[in-house]
């Protein structure tokens, strides 16, 4: 039989007894209960179970003990249990925290206690990423982040001063709500608001250019065709005048152009225009739009008031967008935020 407590001079299985006794005499919960405070004091038990125990009796019950529990060791989070938790751990990572409670043995409030506050983990999902970089482009992207900062470092606000990024992005009629945009303030029990998908029929590419002031020029691809090569330079050729006009210290100073690999930026006719022009191309490694202002941080500020709403014509479509692509470029650029959060991958890049 288990320890018993000692409650001054009756245990708790003298006063279980006494209580058996005293129902089977006849007498009521609060007689015995009465009694048994005049001879234990604070360490009776209490009222509740006082009649709990009566009517047990009065039912036929014969023990006096309690009745075997069921259920796990209290002991459950001792070294051996997370040390079986952290092996299942290492064989699947994807074990739920159920799952690794049934093959541990425990219940699942110990695993849940085990995982977080003794092995200190944390459940998160996979990072959806476009590409499986292999080790080659991992180095390329650590080898550029080290030459942007470096050129950072050795001139300051200047080298960002002369970085012209240059891009382009499609611009739908109607580009859905973000998850976060669409989210209403609901009443308990209210239904899930629904959000159908909408067809995207008309699209219309943009190409821009702009530095740490602002928009240097903006165009627009025509209807049923793409950026080629050709209308590339064309572009070029149209940025460079502008330039005269509006940024003539940026020429004197040298352009340093940042754009990504597409085909049409790396043509042979485009290569020749930058040599010409004296242009630096800055190295951009593949697949890293997280290392280009305008995909990290301008098209997403450009395309943010215009989720929603549905344009009947590309004429209205682009109407809205030149101003949008101006205010954008605007809040982030003029104050070198754009430089920031750039500043901060190429950092942690390199690290």
């Amino acid at each position: 039989m288990a320890a018993v407590r000692v409650s001054g001079t009756a245990t708790n299985d003298d006063q279980r007894a006494n209580l058996k006794i005293e129902t089977l005499r006849g007498k009521t919960p609060t007689e015995i209960h009465s009694s048994l405070m005049e001879v234990c004091g604070v360490e009776t038990v209490d009222r509740t179970t006082t009649s709990s125990l009566a009517q047990r009796f009065r039912e036929g019950r014969l023990s006096i003990e309690n009745d075997p529990k069921s259920g796990r060791h209290l002991t459950s989070t001792d070294d051996q249990s997370v040390e079986r938790v952290l092996q299942i751990l290492e064989e699947d990572r994807r074990m739920t925290c159920e799952e690794t409670a049934h093959c541990a043995g425990i219940s699942r409030a110990t695993a849940y206690r085990i995982l977080t506050e003794s092995l200190h983990k944390r459940r998160i999902a996979d990072r959806w990423v476009p590409h499986d970089l292999s080790e080659e482009q991992k180095c390329r992207r650590v080898e550029t982040a080290q030459q942007l900062l470096h050129g950072y470092g050795e001139e300051g606000n200047e080298f960002l001063q002369k970085v012209v990024a240059i891009d382009e992005t499609w611009i739908r009629d109607f580009e859905p709500e973000l998850k976060s945009q669409s989210s209403k303030w609901r009443g308990k029990g209210s239904p899930r608001p629904k959000k159908f998908k909408r067809a995207q029929s008309n699209v219309k590419q943009m190409i821009f250019a702009y530095d740490c002031k602002g928009v240097i020029m903006t165009d627009w691809v025509p209807s049923g065709t793409t950026v080629t090569a050709a209308s590339y330079c064309q572009f070029l050729l149209k940025m460079r005048r502008k330039m005269h006009a509006n940024r003539p210290d940026l020429l004197e100073n040298g352009v340093l152009i940042l754009h990504d690999n597409a085909r049409p930026h790396i043509g042979k006719d485009v290569r020749e225009l930058f040599d010409r022009y004296n242009w630096e191309v800055l190295t951009h490694p593949p697949y890293s739009p997280d290392m280009s202002p305008p995909d990290f941080d301008l098209f997403p500020k450009l395309k943010t008031n215009m989720r929603g709403v549905r344009f009947s014509t590309l004429e209205d479509l682009r109407v809205v967008a030149i101003p949008e692509t101006r205010t954008a470029a605007i809040s982030t650029l003029c104050r070198f935020q754009v430089h920031k959060p750039l500043e901060t991958n190429y950092t942690a890049l390199a690290a």
